[in-house]
């Protein structure tokens, strides 16, 4: 099975994709420095940094599976209040729908957050991809149920060249602490009561501490979890572009570690990434968990030899 990943960012859709048996021959993303570590961690991948909504996908090899994750920061609610440039990015959707124009691949497999689905085009661009002859199929997945030590919502769309959409019934695993990634040996610390910190942020960590005891983690933002932490003994949190968790002990504390939220990712611990820690983590937190592409792709390849039709296309 010969695939694409579009956006491909830090290499989450390859990974898992590789890990499902596909060849992933051909990636694209706008920015230089995500290309050059999904390169780092994938050097028989052809890439290419491009703006998509500008590229010319003949170009782009043939393949069964096209696999693609455009830009979700215009969708989702904590981008905050609304700006111009949010429409700049929710607009990165429409090179899906003309990379499969161009190639009509067998199945394309898109990822974002919820919030897409409440994109005020999602209709229009919905009905694009039918009109192309594909069946959508919304999955709203959490990767918590697929043994990743994180609960993270989000949106993967099925789209399939066959008669009926391919709704997938997916089966829970059992949820994986995050305690099982926390190195507790590890990691620059500082106390908890140090000048300048802030009150918000004690009286957070004093909550904790009623709740959970001496050891938990806890956001630095939001509600829920952000006025309460969280017990170690289930998944963490989102993991967002910007350090956002923090390891509790005792009297000390600090930000996950780059390895840490690698591992609440569902990346291999051999993964590559940047020396910074701001950059490592910017890249971790717009991947897709490389487990959930696996298991989708496994589960897409299952149906189709279990009695699925999808047809092949050339214009």
């Amino acid at each position: 099975m010969i695939g694409v990943d579009l956006f491909a960012g830090a290499g989450g859709f390859t990974t898992g994709a590789e890990a499902a048996g596909v060849k992933v021959v051909w990636s694209a993303n706008h920015w230089p420095v995500a290309v050059q570590w999904h390169a780092a961690n994938h050097p028989n991948t052809l890439h290419v940094c491009q703006d998509l909504q500008q590229a010319d996908f003949r170009q782009m090899p043939a393949h069964d599976i096209l696999l693609a994750s455009p830009a979700c920061q215009g969708h989702s609610p904590a981008r905050g209040k609304e700006q111009p440039h949010h429409d700049a990015q929710r607009s990165t959707a429409w090179a899906v729908v003309s990379a499969v124009e161009c190639h009509r691949p067998e199945v394309a497999l898109v990822e974002n957050v919820a919030a897409f689905a409440k994109w005020t085009l999602f209709p229009v661009w919905l009905e694009a991809m039918q009109k192309l002859g594909y069946q959508v199929a919304p999955h709203l997945l959490d990767a918590a149920d697929h043994g990743i030590p994180q609960h993270r919502r989000r949106l993967f769309l099925i789209c399939t060249r066959s008669r009926h959409p391919m709704m997938l019934r997916p089966a829970q695993q059992d949820h994986v602490p995050v305690c099982s990634i926390i190195d507790f040996n590890a990691g620059k610390w500082a106390p908890v009561d140090r000048p300048g910190r802030s009150l918000k942020t004690l009286q957070r960590i004093a909550a904790g501490r009623a709740q959970h005891g001496a050891r938990f983690v806890a956001p630095y933002y939001g509600s829920g979890s952000g006025e309460t932490g969280r017990s170690l003994n289930r998944p963490i949190g989102t993991i967002t572009t910007r350090d956002r968790w923090a390891v509790i002990d005792g009297d000390r504390m600090r930000m996950l570690s780059v390895s840490e939220c690698r591992k609440a990712m569902g990346f291999p611990n051999t993964y590559l990434l940047p020396d910074k820690h701001q950059l490592a983590v910017h890249l971790l937190g717009n991947a897709v968990c490389p487990p959930q592409a696996e298991y989708l792709i496994n589960e897409i390849r299952r149906a189709v030899r279990t009695g699925l039709k999808l047809t092949r296309c050339t214009g």
